[in-house]
């Protein structure tokens, strides 16, 4: 399984706790563009806790794409746009993807 940034040798038992009072895990969006061709990306997955602003942590995406995410026409533009929305948003949660993954190791 990819590291997961945040987790900071935190026991499953802090993890738990955690995850009780609302932390979640996300994934940032991005894209870039060459030319024509069009990349959307994800970013690894990131630890939120409870209290912790996510979008701070997505920030740099977000920049990646604004900067070289539009150039390609048209993906880059839709995709610069899915991108910023999802990462203001606070990321995609992949919280039940990564518990589920996590229970069966």
């Amino acid at each position: 399984m990819a590291k997961i940034i945040g987790l900071d040798e935190m026991s499953v038992e802090e993890v738990y706790q955690e995850l009780s009072k609302g932390a979640k895990f996300v994934v940032f969006l991005y894209c870039f563009s060459i030319v024509i061709l069009t990349f959307k990306r994800s970013s690894s997955i990131y630890f939120i806790k409870s209290g912790e602003v996510a979008l701070t942590k997505g920030i740099k995406y977000t920049l990646i794409s604004l900067f070289l995410g539009w150039w390609g026409i048209p993906w880059g533009i839709i995709y610069t746009i899915q991108s910023i929305f999802v990462n203001f948003r606070g990321g995609k949660d992949v919280t039940l993807q990564v518990m589920s993954a996590l229970r069966q190791n």
